[in-house]
């Protein structure tokens, strides 16, 4: 179950980096529902490449702590270590579900956006799948 639990992680993560590095290198499909808007339509944010780009490494890098957890990928790194890794993911995750009490997550007020619609739908249970995999692993 753990390793199953893992590679779903890593291949989400391996997804949602790629998704990234397209954005990075100039692809635009999808953009307009993955910026919060304000109650005016206007985007609370524009990343820009090289934020997009930390942010692609950084799933990256979970995917990579997943792979390892599972044992298909030797780090050199204390499995005590993973371990904490895996439980921080798990804890990032959580509170990007939860939100900011405002646009994103279960706590949004502003629900009337195309972003607001995917994050109910979509981004917010896709956090709280990974918050309860990453939960799992680390607890079994």
């Amino acid at each position: 179950m753990e390793t199953a639990l893992a590679a779903i992680n890593a291949f989400i993560f391996l997804l949602l980096a790629a998704l990234h590095l397209y954005w990075v290198t100039g692809g635009g499909g999808g953009m307009d529902a993955t910026i919060p808007m304000d109650s005016n339509g206007r985007k609370l944010f524009r990343p820009g490449r090289a934020i997009t780009l930390v942010v692609a490494l950084g799933l990256f890098l979970f995917a990579l702590c997943n792979l390892a957890f599972a044992g298909w990928l030797q780090v050199g790194l204390d499995p005590l270590h993973i371990r904490y890794g895996i439980l921080l993911i798990a804890i990032i995750f959580l509170m990007r579900a939860i939100g900011d009490f405002r646009y994103i997550g279960l706590t949004k007020r502003h629900k009337q956006s195309p972003f607001a619609h995917w994050d109910t739908r979509l981004y917010t249970p896709l956090c709280l799948v990974l918050t309860i995999n990453h939960w799992l692993l680390y607890t079994l």
